[in-house]
């Protein structure tokens, strides 16, 4: 799947690629691509990069302090921007089109493209699992008895792009009050479902929709307030993104929301500060997500959000290989997973056998060497 014929892998709509060569409609930006969205994208991938580098080779008792906090704290940011940026790209490329005589076209490519993900995610499953797991544990996984790790961020897309497409008419329809609550009221919904509903007793099927504690998953109901607030920032961003006073107030009020979450999660944290910085460090509260994570998580990722917004086009520009990295995000994905799993661990023996230092470095440099795979990659589809 190219990088621009997949909601993941980019934020272009299916079909742009052959929109007519007439002015744009009225809302839709004069180009047919938003480069900030994939500029905050690649930064979310890059922090993902990082992270799995590092936590892929070696225990977090292996770690140093100073790479605890704040650089392995400040990765978490990765997984509330991905997911949200997974919204506005939604919101950018298909929720315009919902009402057009080809949605149902544009509808089954984003089934499709869930279909794709959904292959890549098999793929990745036995490749994370196959020189540490016996063959029965991989098959488990592979028919979700259990769940794997570095993988499970695509299982959640792959879902998502099933059923989110049902919803994409119905959420341009719905009256704008509703839309803005809608973040809310799922979180409670998820909540309620996680402490009150057993579902009918299979933890897998309660892992998949509002997770749970014994395995790594992304629920689609626990992370899908992500997706709706991505929707909602990518209606902004749609209409305010050729505006420079415009895109700047949005930039602003997503750093002011920033703030208001980094400054709640220090106030609770209270004299425990550094406590909660290395638990989130180590992965405590994320799976179910817990308040705190999530306060910390997701004003990271506004932060972020905000200085993609504020650079605009010329920022992606200028860190063109981060932006690179965005514009195939499942690519890019793959590869990363691929390096670690196949080159790192398994042909070198780096497993377990290396410094911090050296992880990190290894890591830093699979950031590069994913951008130039990206870069190589997008030549050789044009010119072919």
């Amino acid at each position: 799947m190219s990088g621009n014929d997949s909601t993941i892998g980019s934020h272009a709509a299916a079909g742009d690629r052959d929109r007519p060569k007439t002015a744009p409609a009225s809302g839709s930006p004069a180009h047919g691509r938003i480069e900030t969205i994939d500029f905050a994208r690649g930064l979310a991938v890059c922090l993902m990069i990082l992270s799995h580098g590092v936590n892929g080779l070696l225990e977090f008792d292996d770690f140093t302090d100073w790479g605890m906090v704040p650089l392995h704290a400040i990765t978490k940011f990765s997984s509330s921007l991905f997911i949200m940026v997974f919204g506005i790209a939604l919101a950018v490329a298909f929720v315009p089109k919902t009402g057009a005589p080809d949605w149902p076209r544009r509808r089954n490519r984003l089934l499709w493209r869930g279909l794709v993900v959904l292959f890549w995610y098999k793929v990745l499953t036995v490749v994370e699992m196959y020189a540490q797991h016996d063959r029965e544990a991989i098959l488990d996984t592979l028919r979700y008895r259990n769940f794997p790790s570095y993988a499970e961020i695509l299982g959640f897309y792959a879902i998502a792009l099933l059923w989110i497409p049902w919803l994409l008419p119905l959420w341009a329809r719905t009256p704008a009050l509703l839309r803005w609550a809608s973040p809310a009221l799922l979180a409670l919904a998820s909540w309620w479902l996680l402490e009150n509903f057993d579902f009918r007793g299979v933890p897998q099927l309660q892992a998949i929709l509002v997770e749970h504690p014994d395995y790594y998953t992304w629920g689609q109901f626990s992370r899908g307030p992500l997706v709706l607030l991505g929707l909602l920032i990518g209606g902004l961003l749609l209409r305010c993104h050729d505006r420079t006073h415009a895109r700047m107030a949005l930039a602003g009020a997503l750093a002011l929301i920033s703030a208001a979450l980094l400054i709640a999660f220090v106030s609770l944290a209270g004299d425990s500060l550094d406590d909660r910085l290395q638990g989130i460090a180590r992965n405590a509260g994320k799976h179910p997500p817990e308040l705190m994570f999530m306060l910390f998580s997701l004003g990271g990722a506004s932060a972020l959000l905000a200085l993609a917004v504020a650079g605009g086009d010329w920022l992606a520009r200028v860190l063109r290989p981060v932006t690179l990295i965005g514009s195939d995000a499942l690519m890019a994905f793959v590869f990363h997973i691929a390096v670690i799993f196949i080159l790192f661990r398994d042909m070198l023996g780096y497993l377990h056998t290396v410094s911090y230092q050296f992880a990190l470095t290894l890591s830093l440099g699979l950031i590069l060497a994913t951008s130039a795979w990206i870069w190589l990659l997008q030549r050789v589809q044009r010119r072919s």
